[in-house]
């Protein structure tokens, strides 16, 4: 038996599990069912307040929830070490950002530029990492599309993890700018007017 919150599920997304009951064995199908891709856009950034508060909602009602804020910073997390709120809510900023630096420092610094970059970077890794374990029933991966956009994430390995992924609920991206082919991906598009 398969139960979904959702009735979408990848074809390709299923895996062959033995069963071996009194030296008989048996080969059912196991379905990986995913939950929806909802993707939230508004003309300025900063304007998803009600996502954050959504995801302590869900947090607080039993869920486990992954929040990735990959543009922002201030607090100098990074992966090791990421806030855990209501004891089911995991976020995480990257340990190096460009709003925590003037922008002259940054056109000025290569290095700079390069260490931010890697420190998203290596946010997305862990990202795909999360995407791919079915460990969180909601993954909210914040201003993605301006990393695609300052070509911090290759838009290509996006599309590939989202077609692959194993969550049981909802992956929620957000953004200015969205590309055609993540619209057509959405099973819901909200654009937020100021």
């Amino acid at each position: 038996m398969v139960v979904s919150t959702s009735n979408s599920f990848s074809r390709s997304n299923h895996e062959v599990v033995n069963i071996n009951k009194n030296n008989k064995e048996f080969k059912l199908n196991k379905l990986r069912q995913n939950g929806q891709i909802q993707i939230y856009q508004s003309s300025y950034r900063g304007s998803y307040s009600s996502i954050i508060r959504d995801s302590l909602r869900n947090a607080a009602l039993g869920k486990k929830v992954l929040l990735i804020q990959l543009m922002k910073g201030g607090v100098k997390q990074g992966i090791p070490n990421a806030q855990k709120l209501c004891g089911n809510l995991t976020w995480v900023r990257p340990s190096n950002s460009y709003d925590q630096h003037e922008s002259e420092n940054i056109k000025n610094n290569e290095n700079l530029s390069e260490s931010i970059n890697k420190s998203v970077s290596e946010l997305w890794d862990f990202c795909k990492k999360e995407l791919l374990s079915g460990e969180y029933d909601q993954i909210i991966l914040d201003e993605i599309f301006l990393a695609l956009e300052m070509n911090i994430i290759d838009k290509d390995d996006l599309i590939s993890t989202l077609e692959n992924r194993f969550i049981s609920g909802d992956v929620i991206l957000t953004g200015t700018s969205i590309p055609k082919n993540f619209l057509l991906m959405a099973d819901q598009i909200t654009e937020l007017r100021s």
